[in-house]
């Protein structure tokens, strides 16, 4: 079927290419996020846990809206763990790390999520995408006020998370 959107059919496959990227990396920021949540111990465990829980939380409802996005530019969303690890730049915990080495992964993880979908937004605001750029926009805001939460926790003094 025939789509006419005022995006050309090129731009809307390079945008849905780069917007399943930005998926992959968000689905595997949730599932680690989630883990961890699960996992974590030590002295901070209430407030850690708790603040894992409100990112996978928020995470998990951000997956759907990007997948619909894909959806309504025409394309198929990827949705299996084999097709998110090819095409994620962030990689599975195999083990159960302390609570500071899981902050450490989840900074790295905003942060990974934040590069990928900066080169989404630049793909869709090329292609006069607002809404994809809109919704990329308000991604980045979010992973970096998140990656910003928890490196505070990082920091050596009162409330950080000691090694």
């Amino acid at each position: 079927m025939n789509i006419d959107i005022g995006i050309t059919t090129e731009d809307r496959a390079k945008i849905a290419d780069a917007l399943s990227h930005v998926l992959a990396d968000s689905y595997m920021l949730y599932l680690k996020t989630h883990n961890f949540h699960w996992n974590v111990t030590g002295p901070m465990f209430q407030t850690l846990h708790t603040m894992f829980q409100e990112q996978y939380t928020e995470l998990w409802t951000a997956l759907d809206d990007i997948a619909e996005r894909i959806r309504a530019l025409g394309h198929f969303a990827p949705g299996t763990y084999k097709r998110y690890a090819e095409l994620s730049s962030i990689r599975e915990e195999a083990g159960v790390p302390n609570a500071q080495e899981m902050i450490r992964q989840l900074v790295d993880g905003q942060e990974a999520v934040i590069r990928t979908v900066r080169s989404a937004f630049r793909i869709a605001d090329e292609a006069s995408d607002q809404p994809s750029a809109g919704m990329l926009s308000d991604r980045m805001e979010i992973h970096e006020k998140n990656a910003w939460m928890l490196r505070s926790f990082l920091e050596n003094g009162a409330g950080g998370v000691q090694g």
